[in-house]
């Protein structure tokens, strides 16, 4: 939905009067929150494939999304249709998105003896006042401002990894070099 014109999770509780709007599967708005869904359900396939593998960063782009991974082992192009399979497994589940909101200090301590430094850090780097959120579907988590559709199963099956890049962490070449996966997602198969 919108809350006076901003995107919100559907669970968002309202305090005072707002204009709310709902917001259709065939609304651009919703076909931000497909790929973005997606990007958070490709990122779980992966670590459910390839434990240990940190995630990092994964944005909506024009027409589709990414997750940057530093892995254990190299992906190729020949993972994607494994990890496709996954991620209809986790859309399937149907498991719902839930925010919370953590501690500074309890976030970081988290992710990092989760072996996620690069989550870790960003958290770090965040201004003091800022509020930590997480998303939850299932048992997978990240970090995360939102927002999400009501649940991994809302975001169908309309998605193809089309892929591999490599991407310096943070865009500096000083920096751990990572591996980057793209995909596109759409409302509808017909798109």
């Amino acid at each position: 939905m919108k809350v006076d014109g901003e995107l919100c999770d559907l669970s968002k509780p309202l305090d005072d009067d707002a204009v709310i709007e709902i917001v259709l599967r065939d609304d651009l708005d919703a076909v931000e929150l497909i790929r973005h869904d997606a990007a958070h359900i490709m990122a779980q396939a992966v670590q459910e494939l390839f434990p240990g593998t940190q995630v990092t960063i994964g944005p909506v782009i024009e027409h589709g999304f990414y997750y940057d991974f530093d892995p254990k082992q190299p992906f190729s192009t020949e993972d994607f249709p494994k990890i496709e399979k996954k991620m209809r497994e986790i859309v399937k589940r149907n498991d719902k998105f839930v925010r919370e909101v953590w501690d500074r200090d309890v976030a970081i301590k988290y992710f990092k003896d989760h072996g996620e430094n690069y989550k870790a850090e960003l958290i770090e780097d965040l201004p003091g006042d800022e509020e930590i959120s997480v998303y939850r579907q299932g048992e997978w988590l990240d970090l995360c401002l939102g927002p999400h559709l009501p649940s991994t199963g809302k975001v169908g099956t309309a998605f193809k990894l089309t892929k591999l890049a490599g991407a310096y962490w943070r865009g500096d070449h000083n920096n751990p070099m990572l591996q980057r996966i793209y995909g596109v997602a759409f409302a509808s198969e017909k798109e």
